[in-house]
């Protein structure tokens, strides 16, 4: 508090009065009050309309999307590696947007969490200045971040599809299409386009065929579209790689529809290793990355830091990943 009203230059008893829902301070006092909270990256106490740390139970996850089975799976892992510590997941849904993910953030410190597990590596500055100064466990998965909060547990994006393309290619596969969204709100899927281009390049193959079609995340209609125009454009495209087995699904009923033969005509691979994908006919080769664990990792590592047995600060926990080739491929 002093250092609210140290920046904003008025006393440390005007903040607490400003911080209050009846107050009677200026509202020109009170923006400048709360431009400096925010300024600073502190959050108001919503249940004492104060500057607070107290505990209250509880851990919050953020996760881009509620129905996709990835996420509700790392949710999972999170939930089991809480059990009997006496704390509870309040989970919130970004939808991919990093604009939300900052209201989610601020909204979530406000009831004061013991930590907060985040599913995104990019986060707006506001954000970021919120978690740092939030005095609590922040733990970054599904990605490894170039300048990370405080501890990491995931793997490369980038990595696991430069991977995904080496194994095909070791197949004999030479001419690659990528399918992928529309937008820049997928973080993880752009790092996978990366990896699938860098691969591209170090194998020396032409450069990659690129098909971006829809929003993320990518459904399986937009997956069906997606590979009509790929092979409208590229038809000699020999293996296409969708940023998700839920497009690549799509893909693959599309060209079933039309009598396209997978593999003999084209391979369709995924990623995720989604139950679909291991169901269909032809399967769908994918990437494994082990969902379940990565919630699971970073609750155990939350949970060591506030029993004592962890020091905390900055900490990488790679976590495994399996390529899958399976018919479709």
């Amino acid at each position: 508090m002093a250092d609210v009203a140290r920046l904003s230059g008025v006393s440390t008893m005007t903040v607490s009065r400003a911080l209050k829902k009846d107050s009677h301070v200026s509202k020109e006092t009170r923006q400048r009050i709360l431009a400096a909270v925010d300024q600073l990256g502190y959050v108001l106490d919503q249940s004492a309309g104060s500057l607070s740390s107290r505990k209250t139970g509880f851990v919050a996850a953020l996760v881009p999307s509620i129905n996709n089975s990835n996420f509700s799976e790392t949710a999972r892992g999170i939930t089991e590696a809480l059990e009997g510590s006496g704390l509870q997941l309040l989970l919130g849904y970004t939808d991919y947007s990093e604009k939300k993910e900052e209201q989610l953030i601020q909204s979530m410190l406000q009831r004061r969490p013991e930590g907060i597990i985040l599913t995104d590596s990019t986060h707006t500055p506001s954000a970021r200045r919120m978690l740092v100064n939030s005095g609590i466990p922040v733990i970054e998965t599904w990605e490894i971040p170039e300048d990370p909060i405080d501890s990491v547990v995931g793997f490369s994006n980038s990595a696991v599809m430069s991977d995904m393309v080496k194994a095909l290619a070791a197949k004999g596969y030479r001419k690659f299409g990528y399918i992928g969204g529309t937008t820049t709100r997928d973080t993880r899927g752009n790092i996978r386009r990366s990896g699938f281009l860098n691969a591209i390049k170090e194998l020396g193959l032409e450069p990659g065929r690129m098909i971006s079609f829809g929003v993320p995340p990518i459904s399986i209609e937009q997956g069906a579209q997606a590979i009509v125009s790929m092979l409208e454009r590229w038809p000699d495209t020999e293996a296409v790689i969708c940023v998700s087995d839920l497009s690549a699904f799509g893909a693959l009923m599309e060209c079933q529809r039309r009598g396209i033969k997978v593999p003999d005509d084209i391979a369709i691979a995924g990623f995720g290793d989604y139950e679909i994908s291991a169901f269909c006919h032809p399967r769908i080769s994918t990437v494994n990355v082990g969902c379940r664990d990565i919630g699971r990792f970073a609750a155990q590592k939350l949970l060591r830091e506030l029993g004592g047995d962890d020091p905390g600060g900055d900490e990488l926990i790679l976590t495994p990943y399996q390529v899958l080739l399976r018919e479709s491929t």
